[in-house]
C-alpha cells in the first residue's frame, strides 16, 4: 500500500499547490490514498465545509485538522456529515466530529488517525497516548495498516507518540510547526516516523505568513496582521509505503514538491 500525506496547507496558495501538486505525485508515486492536514487551509485559520469538499475533489481520501479546527464555526455542523474530515480524536466527548475513519480504495482499507499534542498548545484537550491507545485497538480489527497526523509544537512530544506507537501503528507523522524536519525512519517496530512533515504553501515567508509584516511585529512588538505570503509555491509532506498484510512500514521518503508560481 502506498501512502501520500502532505503538511498543512496555507491559505489560497496552499490550495492552489495542493491541486497541482496531486496529478504530479499521482503519476511520481501511483498512490493509493492522499491524506491533507487542512487546518490552515482558510486564510490560516481553519477550514470551511467548502474548502474540505474542494481538497476533496482535488483528490484528498481524508483531510485532517488540529488546534485550528474550530476557527471557521460553519465547520461545526459539517464535521458531524463528513466522516473524512477529522478533527482530533483527543477532543472532550461530546465534540462534534469524527477523530479517526477507515477508508477504501483499490481494494484496500487505510485507518486515519488524527490528534493534538498538549505540550505548548492552546486547546486542554484530553491525553492523546491514553486515548490513542483504544482507537488503535478498534481501527486494527478492520485494517493493521493506520496512519497517525499527531499535531503538536513540541519535537519531543511527537517522538514520544513515535516511540509509543511503533509496531501498533504504521505511520505517525508530526504536523503544526511548518518546518519539515529531515528525520524520516522507520522503528525497530516498524512504523515510519517523521517529526514534521512541513506545510504546503508559500515558502518565500515566515512559515507561510507574509515576511515584512511578521518582521514589523518582531521589531516593534505592536500588533499586526500577518497576510499570507505568495512566492515560493511547494507542497512539503512524506510517501509511506507499507505491508498491507502487516501493517509494517516498507519506506518512507520526504517529499518537497515545487510549483512555479500562478501569480503575478
Amino acid at each position: 500500500m502506498k501512502v501520500i500525506f502532505l503538511g498543512d496547507v496555507v491559505g489560497e496558495p496552499g490550495r492552489d499547490v495542493v491541486r497541482a501538486a496531486f496529478p504530479a505525485l499521482k503519476e511520481q508515486y501511483a498512490p493509493d490514498f492522499f491524506i491533507v492536514n487542512g487546518e490552515n487551509a482558510a486564510g490560516g485559520n481553519g477550514i470551511t465545509p467548502k474548502l474540505c469538499i474542494d481538497l476533496m475533489r482535488a483528490g484528498a481520501d481524508v483531510v485532517t485538522l488540529g488546534d485550528h479546527s474550530w476557527d471557521q464555526k460553519e465547520v461545526l455542523s459539517y464535521v458531524d456529515t463528513e466522516p473524512r474530515l477529522l478533527r482530533p480524536i483527543n477532543y472532550p466527548p461530546g465534540t462534534p466530529g469524527f477523530g479517526s475513519v477507515v477508508v477504501s480504495g483499490n481494494g484496500k482499507k487505510l485507518g486515519v488517525i488524527s490528534a493534538l499534542g498538549r505540550t505548548f498548545m492552546g486547546p486542554q484537550v484530553d491525553n492523546p497516548f491514553l486515548v490513542i491507545e483504544g482507537e488503535v485497538s478498534k481501527l486494527r480489527t478492520e485494517t493493521p495498516c493506520i496512519f497517525v497526523d499527531f499535531h503538536c509544537e513540541a519535537t519531543s512530544e511527537k517522538i514520544a507518540m513515535g516511540r509509543a506507537m511503533d509496531g501498533k501503528v504504521s505511520a505517525v507523522v508530526g504536523t503544526h510547526t511548518h518546518v519539515q524536519t529531515a528525520d524520516e525512519q522507520i522503528f525497530p517496530g516498524g512504523t515510519a516516523f517523521l517529526t514534521d512533515a512541513g506545510f504546503t504553501g508559500p515558502h518565500e515567508s515566515v512559515i507561510g505568513r507574509d515576511i515584512d509584516s511578521v518582521l514589523q511585529k518582531y521589531r516593534t512588538l505592536l500588533p499586526n496582521r500577518f497576510y499570507i505570503a505568495r512566492g515560493g509555491l511547494q507542497a512539503d509532506g512524506v510517501f509511506v509505503e507499507i505491508d498491507e498484510n502487516t501493517g509494517h512500514a516498507l519506506k518512507i521518503e520526504r517529499i518537497q514538491w515545487k510549483m512555479a508560481s500562478p501569480y503575478a
